[in-house]
């Protein structure tokens, strides 16, 4: 039952990054500074979380903090903050969609990170390794077929677009290689962020208190990229439009609640559990522009889909091959340990 809780709280938060990313997108095309928002959504984010984290501990205190995890979530934070900027920046100079297809390499990313830093085990020999390593490659492929392959309309297609906006998007292209390049940075730094986060996590088991103190650094740290980039202009006055509403969603549903969820998450299962979510962003965002925006369904996107269905299930299946391996041996070493003290008792009486 925890392991359906933590997997649907996953799905949930995938949906919120997809709403975020096209927010984002709206809200900088109509002149909001991207470094100026992250200041604001990440100030709002920490006015929610002081009074949640003094709430949940007001009865159980958190556990005593070194300075060695404050250090590390001082690191957790930074990477944060780049990731945030770059992500955004990427955003604004490509498109959701694009920003959707790079953070399909953030479980590639994470699974080497975590195999190499030993946070994650890999014996090829057994058949649950095999599939982590097989799945996690068949989902990348396949959120690369969504976005690089089209293929034939299966859903009626809507009205041409205006030669006016046409050439538009034309004029835009050139900045897509370099948006994408920043995407790309910015999912190395969310997997290095996932996996340093993992590791604070497994020393100091309080996902709420890691995360209010990360977002107080942020705030810090990203106001001080926002005054020596925009200075004190009028990029730090907000309109009432899109801005509020973007500022708003981030701090609640994604700096707030994601965050959590994701921490909660990679301490119960690890960051390649965590990164391998990534790609059903994709789909989702596929299904929201079929459903909310009338886009049209290609053949190439449910390829997409389906092959990023096999591989996420693949994954999913070897960790619990895993995860049941380790529960046998538990209860292999544990009539071992017993027994002894059963056998004496019997003897002393």
């Amino acid at each position: 039952m925890a392991n359906v809780a933590i997997t649907m709280a996953m799905v949930a938060a995938q949906f919120l990054d997809v709403g975020l990313n096209t927010l984002v997108k709206a809200a900088t095309t109509n002149g909001m500074s991207k470094f100026v928002f992250i200041v604001y959504s990440n100030a709002l984010a920490l006015c929610f979380l002081l009074p949640s984290t003094f709430l949940y501990h007001r009865k159980l205190a958190p556990p005593q903090i070194s300075r060695s995890i404050i250090c590390r979530i001082f690191v957790t934070s930074v990477l944060s903050c780049a990731v945030q900027t770059l992500m955004y920046s990427g955003i604004q100079l490509s498109s959701p969609t694009l920003s959707s297809a790079a953070i399909d390499l953030v479980p590639a990313f994470t699974f080497i990170i975590a195999i190499v830093s030993s946070m994650e085990n890999l014996d090829l020999k057994l058949r649950s390794g095999q599939a982590k390593a097989i799945g996690t490659v068949v989902s990348i492929t396949g959120a690369l077929v969504v976005t690089l392959y089209k293929g034939l309309p299966i859903t009626p297609q809507p009205l041409p677009e205006k030669p006016l906006m046409n050439w538009a998007l034309r004029s835009q292209y050139s900045n897509w290689l370099l948006g994408g390049f920043l995407l790309s940075i910015a999912s190395l730094c969310l997997s290095i962020l996932i996996v340093v986060q993992v590791w604070i996590l497994k020393d100091y088991p309080a996902e709420l208190m890691v995360t209010t103190i990360c977002c107080s650094f942020v705030v810090v740290l990203s106001a001080i990229v926002a005054l020596i980039a925009e200075g004190a202009s009028e990029a730090w006055i907000l309109k009432p439009d899109m801005e509020l509403v973007a500022i708003f969603y981030s701090a609640i549903f994604t700096i707030s609640i994601r965050s959590v969820v994701y921490a909660w998450a990679g301490r119960k299962k690890g960051p390649i559990y965590v990164a391998m979510f990534n790609p059903l962003g994709m789909v989702i965002a596929v299904g929201m522009g079929f459903i909310f925006l009338r886009e049209s369904l290609y053949l190439g996107s449910m390829i997409g889909i389906c092959i990023i269905g096999i591989g996420f299930y693949s994954v999913m299946w070897g960790m619990a091959q895993e995860e049941k391996m380790v529960n046998e041996e538990k209860r292999k070493n544990m009539p071992s340990s017993t027994t002894p003290l059963l056998k004496n008792k019997s003897l002393d009486v």
